[in-house]
């Protein structure tokens, strides 16, 4: 009797020890959270850097150079796009990639190599502006001969110039009509709103112009082997498979690369 009134005892008071045991580690959670939410909260009081334009400060001289830091900022936000649409770089993207599909092979070379050959053409190209530009606006402006404004004004000209040389007139005036501006005198008359557009459509026509040529010896070579394929019987067998040895081939025995580059360096030396 006695075993089993102890038996019995043991058996009650099981339970009551695997039920502390939850409650000792729910507790000890409880615990670490608040001490990370403690240490994270004097984390966060750390130092930053904070930017504020007030409007109601009594030296104007504060409020101009918060308003040129927000539109620096918003300017450099946008430098992307201007290098890519108001430089070489369309023409030169738009015809690597006519000519990568050309051959066949729409991932080789990587996009991360044809964007990179394309930024160094543009470079390459936009060197002589570059150069113009801070002999003419930069260099002034950082030895304080010319105020901003005059800068500005400086380092558009050289940009207008390429920009026209490969700019169309019929796509020049098509910008002047949409946007009501008056018949022009000069050059320097035309707006750049109605520039910039311009020379955008006119690379985009020139490179696919360009591109169309790309791809008339490559089509001549699929043509062939798909004619030899069907007079040879073999339907089943997917002509592009064939002739991708042998235009790659055709592109390495011209020295594909160097024509491309060439044509497109010498491509901006005239105009479209």
């Amino acid at each position: 009797m006695v075993t089993k009134s102890l038996s019995r005892i043991k058996r009650a008071g099981r339970p009551a020890r695997q039920g502390r045991r939850p409650f000792n580690k729910t507790f000890l959670v409880i615990i670490i959270l608040l001490l990370l939410g403690i240490f994270l909260s004097g984390c966060s009081a750390a130092p930053g850097v904070s930017l504020t334009v007030d409007g109601q400060s009594p030296e104007p001289k504060q409020v101009t150079s918060g308003v040129q830091l927000l539109v620096l900022m918003t300017v450099l936000s946008l430098a992307p796009t201007i290098l890519i649409l108001a430089t070489s770089f369309t023409r030169i993207v738009i015809v690597l990639s006519m000519l990568r599909n050309a051959i066949g092979t729409p991932s080789i070379p990587p996009n991360q190599v044809l964007i990179g050959l394309s930024l160094l053409l543009t470079f390459f190209i936009m060197a002589p502006v570059y150069r113009e530009i801070d002999k003419t606006a930069i260099q002034p402006f950082l030895s304080e001969q010319i105020d901003q404004p005059a800068a500005l004004k400086q380092a558009q000209k050289p940009i207008r110039e390429f920009m026209f040389k490969q700019t169309r007139e019929k796509d020049i005036q098509l910008f002047l009509d949409l946007g009501n501006e008056p018949r022009p005198a000069t050059i320097d008359d035309i707006p750049t709103v109605s520039l910039f557009p311009a020379f955008v459509i006119s690379e985009l026509r020139t490179a696919f112009t360009m591109g169309f040529v790309l791809y008339i010896p490559f089509l001549v070579i699929d043509l062939v082997v798909s004619s030899i394929l069907l007079s040879m019987g073999m339907m089943m067998l997917p002509p592009s498979l064939v002739s991708l040895p042998f235009k790659v081939l055709l592109f390495v025995m011209v020295d594909g690369w160097y024509l491309i580059a060439r044509s497109l360096v010498l491509s901006f030396s005239g105009g479209s």
